[in-house]
């Protein structure tokens, strides 16, 4: 998958951007807020997923503009697409959002149209951060590989805020009928099973490709290996039963906490608490590992689900790295420059001097929102 064609105007400070891509190589250089991050945003959001910077819709349009376009023209293995998303200053709820020419109502709805991965310096402690961070790394990763895991967490989601209101309103009055929480639980268990099921899978699959990036990293002198961890089951090896089996043992935990979960008036148990931990040679990278592990263990997360990404669905995605060379030693930003060689690749930087010694292409100047 390849990006042709970029253009935003309006998008934060980014002014008539209108660039043509190399289909290899691309280099953003420029000085600090001069609108780099911006591009490699804009570009992103295309994928349907939300802002890597948590950037609220209103925030898109530039202070001093009424509107926010950007318009994506990406080669796949079937065709060229278009995805375009429009914002208007006062109206931000009414996306204008169309795949093709054709209008969607959510932005999200553009899952698995337009592939990308992003990497950040803030990805560089995924491995040692909070849960929600490795929960949002996965939950994107498979939302990527199948779209209607996104609808799923949506549900959950919705399920889990409807349950935690009744318990925090059976916490402050004694004796409240339960009988309605037996209905959230059946709710929550059905969707918790079918997205512990799908985590558990990925993360299989993800510590068998990240323990080959990590094994080349470090010449082979350690391990990398990724486990699921589920706060609801001990094992979910093999299984697939997640409307019957695991949702019935979905139901049994939660009402097993349910005293617990009253007293402090929320769901303590479920995929909303689950996490992805990272070991190398045995040892949690969370609570022993070095500044460089965590690192490497960040390279070969990012860099396994694209291989991933290329091995369910036959192409690669595009690779978005915003700034995170400069944030790397010698060693690990040649690992990764020569282990995206079958990937387009548009990089951020200040200094492009690095990058253009190792590799042809494009190389594009930001500045105050302009790039040529």
């Amino acid at each position: 998958m390849t990006v042709n064609s970029i253009y935003a105007d309006g998008y934060k400070n980014l002014k008539q951007v209108n660039i043509d891509l190399d289909p290899k190589m691309n280099i953003i250089c420029g000085e600090n807020a001069q609108g780099k991050t911006n591009l490699i945003e804009a570009v992103w959001l295309c994928s349907g997923c939300r802002s890597f910077r948590g950037t609220r819709d209103k925030d898109m349009i530039c202070f001093d503009g009424d509107v926010s376009r950007v318009s994506v023209n990406f080669q796949n293995s079937r065709r060229m697409e278009n995805i375009e998303f429009i914002l208007k200053k006062g109206a931000v709820k009414e996306k204008n959002i169309t795949l093709n020419g054709i209008k969607n109502d959510r932005l999200s709805k553009l899952f698995g149209e337009f592939k990308c991965v992003v990497f950040t310096p803030e990805d560089l402690n995924i491995t040692k951060g909070s849960p929600d961070n490795r929960r949002n790394f996965l939950d994107i990763a498979i939302s990527q590989i199948k779209p209607s895991y996104i609808n799923a967490l949506k549900k959950y989601n919705g399920i889990l805020q409807q349950r935690n209101s009744l318990l925090k309103s059976m916490s402050t009055v004694h004796g409240s009928d339960t009988k309605y929480l037996d209905v959230w639980n059946e709710q929550l268990a059905e969707a918790g099973a079918f997205i512990s099921v799908l985590r558990y899978n990925y993360c299989k699959t993800l510590n068998e490709q990240a323990n080959k990036l990590y094994n080349l990293i470090t010449d082979s002198k350690e391990n990398l290996q990724i486990y699921y961890q589920s706060t609801v089951y001990d094992n979910l090896e093999g299984e697939t039963d997640t409307k019957n089996k695991l949702a019935n043992m979905y139901i049994r935990k939660l009402k097993d906490t349910a005293e617990n979960d009253k007293k402090m008036g929320y769901t303590g148990s479920g995929v909303h608490r689950d996490d992805m931990h990272a070991f190398v040679n045995g040892i949690s990278l969370r609570d022993f590992g070095s500044q460089g592990q965590s690192r490497s263990a960040a390279l070969a997360l990012k860099l396994a689900h694209a291989k991933i990404l290329k091995a369910e669905q036959g192409e690669y995605p595009v690779m978005l790295l915003d700034d995170v060379l400069s944030e790397l030693d010698s060693t690990r930003q040649k690992f990764i420059l020569n282990n995206i060689d079958d990937m387009q690749v548009i990089i951020t930087c200040c200094d492009s001097r690095p990058i253009t010694d190792l590799r042809d292409g494009k190389v594009f100047t930001v500045e105050n929102g302009r790039v040529e």
